[in-house]
């Protein structure tokens, strides 16, 4: 996809003037370089500063808040909720419906942001904000859905009715960097719950100008509000999950970080919704139809150059197509570009940090010293720049099968019958997505049922919609986003009993 004329010839030197910076939008005044609560731009003492993944080169500061911040925040979320909760469905819903047709006028400008802090190539970028508007227009219909119930009673009549449940703390990571906003705030809005939003200090951009677009499309000053830090991502955190003021907590990241924000929030009883970490199998069975089964493993494992929580982590490929199968994905990864994300061509960005690069190329090492041999890819192009990577030969007891890799790294394990691979894959103490590759109408359905996941791709590798619930079971948390689960994660039940006169 060509890159649109506004993207700067020179994109680093777009970003010297930290002042003033255009980073090639047709709305410069979307890059917002300051926190946000009740609607206006606030700064700290402080600042951290926001690099360009690909290339190091700073893009931008962001002020560092603190607790006193972010109580202030709170306490602002806390008094628009008082209203905000009684705002009429349908004017909630109006509020959505501009917030999409907004996302969709500044898709460009969003995507552009996604390429500069986080580095997906500019295709996948593109991919991201559709996605993320595709959330908020369901939640535009959600906002007119929140239908009560009507129970018998013996005397008098029950009602069951919804209602906001308050005051969310809104905890987003880096890898979708309006995905994630967009599928937390859409349905705090549609059910009349006000937020603070804890951005990530990776990728503060593309969240910041998402809120933007909420206070044009007319939500209230207020209802949604911003805090960025970096050196104070502890306290901060502590003080989003114990606040007696916050009633719920929607945190995306990992299973270590979620399991210390739930041990806050219990202090409190907070409502919590975990999308936490995954260590995902997907299964070639001898009778998939191959290329189906490469299709969907390159949906799974390369998307964002392998740095999502649904990404496919441990491949088991029956003996007798191993082969072919090997063959076949190798000979597509191999036509794979990797580089800067606005880079003509390129089909995979950098990942986030060197860190991160780093614990994939220790992945891929690993197997490697134990027997497994690269078929595709496997060069390090940069600090944080790895080629899309296909490994077979893999033994079993790597340490890529027991921890998350992140990273555009496939690797290829044999097996030889339904009973052994099933327990492979689930041995494991996460369970977040599970993906299987069959013909057999008998085995999808007995298969499906087996996997000890929370969303499961039968004969695909995306599995991921603004309808339906996503999330996982085990320590890959509890809680679901999307479809109308999603909107009940943001409601409590009253139930009201009417009885009958007496006399």
């Amino acid at each position: 996809m060509p890159i649109p004329k506004s993207i700067p010839e020179n994109p680093v030197s777009a970003t010297t003037d930290s002042c003033s910076p255009q980073l090639g939008l047709d709305d410069p005044s979307l890059f917002i370089q300051a926190g946000i609560i009740n609607g206006e731009h606030v700064t700290a003492r402080e600042t951290f500063d926001v690099d360009n993944p690909a290339t190091g080169e700073i893009i931008g500061t962001c002020p560092d808040m603190d607790v006193d911040d972010t109580r202030r925040a709170i306490d602002v979320a806390h008094a628009a909720f008082q209203s905000f909760k009684s705002t009429p469905p349908l004017e909630r819903q109006a509020y959505l419906a501009k917030l999409h047709a907004l996302v969709l006028r500044h898709a460009d400008d969003l995507a552009r942001l996604i390429v500069w802090e986080n580095g997906k190539a500019w295709p996948d970028a593109v991919a991201e904000v559709a996605y993320a508007a595709s959330y908020v227009s369901w939640f535009a219909g959600e906002a007119v859905r929140q239908n009560g119930e009507v129970l018998p009673s013996t005397a008098g009549h029950n009602f069951v009715i919804k209602q906001p449940v308050g005051v969310c703390a809104l905890l987003v990571p880096w890898n979708f960097p309006i995905g994630m906003i967009a599928r937390k705030v859409a349905p705090a809005l549609a059910t009349g719950c006000t937020a603070v939003v804890k951005v990530p200090a990776e990728t503060p951009y593309t969240n910041l100008a998402f809120v933007e677009l909420v206070h044009r499309a007319g939500v209230p000053a207020g209802v949604v509000n911003v805090v960025t830090t970096h050196a104070h991502l502890v306290d901060v955190g502590k003080e989003l999950t114990t606040n007696p003021k916050i009633s719920k907590v929607s945190f995306t990241g990992s299973t270590r970080v979620g399991k210390i924000l739930a041990a806050q929030a219990s202090t409190t009883l907070k409502k919590l919704s975990l999308e936490l970490g995954g260590n995902a199998p997907l299964i070639v069975f001898e009778d998939a139809d191959i290329p189906t089964a490469v299709a969907g493993t390159l949906a799974s494992k390369f998307r964002g150059s392998g740095q999502t929580c649904v990404c496919a982590n441990r491949i088991y490929v029956h003996e007798a197509v191993y082969d072919e199968f090997a063959e076949a994905l190798a000979s597509r990864v191999r036509q794979f570009k990797t580089g800067p994300g606005f880079a003509d061509g390129v089909t995979h960005g950098p990942l986030i940090h060197k860190a991160a690069a780093d614990k994939v190329q220790q992945h891929l090492d690993d197997a490697v010293a134990r027997g497994a041999r690269v078929v595709a890819g496997g060069r390090r192009l940069g600090d944080t720049l790895l080629e899309p990577t296909v490994l077979v030969d893999v033994p079993a007891d790597c340490l890529l099968t027991g921890e998350e890799t992140f990273g555009p790294l496939a690797a290829l394990i044999r097996f030889r019958t339904e009973d052994e691979v099933v327990a492979l894959a689930n041995a494991s103490e996460v369970g977040l997505a599970g993906y299987f590759f069959s013909n057999d109408a008998d085995r999808i359905w007995r298969v499906a049922e087996q996997l000890a996941v929370g969303m499961v791709g039968a004969n695909t590798g995306v599995i991921s919609s603004a309808l339906v619930p996503f999330g996982g079971v085990k320590e890959s948390g509890y809680g679901k986003e999307g479809g109308r689960d999603g909107t009940d994660e943001y409601l409590v039940k009253k139930l009201v009993v009417v009885g009958s006169r007496v006399g």
